[in-house]
């Protein structure tokens, strides 16, 4: 996947959970579920991306 597409389903995933946190609340089922996925795709994007540049930069 490429840096930019990651970005960019991060940042859906991201309004996504703020519109279902909004009418349902943060400890929704769905909100919840929401915020994992947005976790996920967030390890992976500092796994793929900042982790090789702090090693880079050492």
């Amino acid at each position: 996947m490429s840096k930019q597409i990651l970005i960019e389903k991060i940042e859906q995933k991201r309004l996504d959970l703020f519109k279902v946190a909004s009418l349902h609340g943060l400890n929704s089922s769905e909100a919840i579920r929401y915020s994992q996925e947005l976790d996920e795709l967030l390890n992976c994007y500092n796994e793929l991306y900042l982790e090789k540049k702090m090693v880079t930069s050492l």
